[in-house]
């Protein structure tokens, strides 16, 4: 599929996995503004994601917006994706087995996006990226690269929510997020000159 819209409705009228279609609202398709160089990559759909269809809502969301903002990056002009595309019964994590199923759906629209750079958020996106058992305490913070494009993983915003403002995870967090904004002009400066004829 070579149009965003085409994967879309594919994703929309999957029931592969029977217990999340039979949970869910609406299926979390993800967004994916054009020409977007920034791409946050998190878990499965909370209750705020279902109901909205639009991932990262909620107290969650917001919380990103304000570190967004103040990184001078904007939600409007970022990709955000969720590694499983329906809410979990119950609030439950998602299984493996649904993680997999939703992979080449994820894959493919990270390759119709082809950001700049990927920012994972929370321990199943990290997993999802970098294999089961990366510890988000270990890569963190940290440069890595999935496939052709540079990621980078950090905490989800629901962690720094938790622990409040001033606890290491929401510190770290709005420390990635700086680290991501810095990035974004080098990797642009970078694709460009390799896309430059020799």
């Amino acid at each position: 599929m070579e149009r965003w819209e085409d994967l879309a409705a594919q994703v929309e009228a999957c029931t592969a996995c029977a217990d999340l279609a039979a949970s869910r609202t609406r299926v979390v398709v993800g967004q994916a503004p054009t020409g977007a160089e920034l791409l946050l990559l998190t878990g499965a759909p909370g209750a705020a994601e279902d109901g909205s269809g639009r991932p990262l809502a909620g107290r969650s969301g917001s919380h990103l917006d304000f570190l967004l903002a103040e990184s001078d990056l904007w939600r409007k002009s970022i990709a955000v994706l969720n590694v499983v595309k329906c809410l979990p019964p119950e609030g439950r994590p998602a299984v493996r087995a649904e993680v997999e199923q939703c992979r080449g759906w994820t894959g493919r629209q990270i390759e119709l996006i082809d950001p700049l750079l990927i920012v994972t958020m929370g321990q199943a996106a990290a997993e999802w990226a970098l294999g089961r058992g990366a510890e988000l305490s270990a890569v963190r913070g940290h440069l890595h690269q999935f496939g052709r494009w540079p990621l980078l993983p950090t905490f989800h915003p629901s962690v720094a929510i938790r622990v409040g403002r001033i606890g290491a995870p929401a510190v770290l967090l709005e420390q990635d997020i700086r680290y991501a904004a810095e990035l974004l002009p080098r990797l642009r400066t970078l694709r460009a000159a390799r896309a430059a004829p020799c």
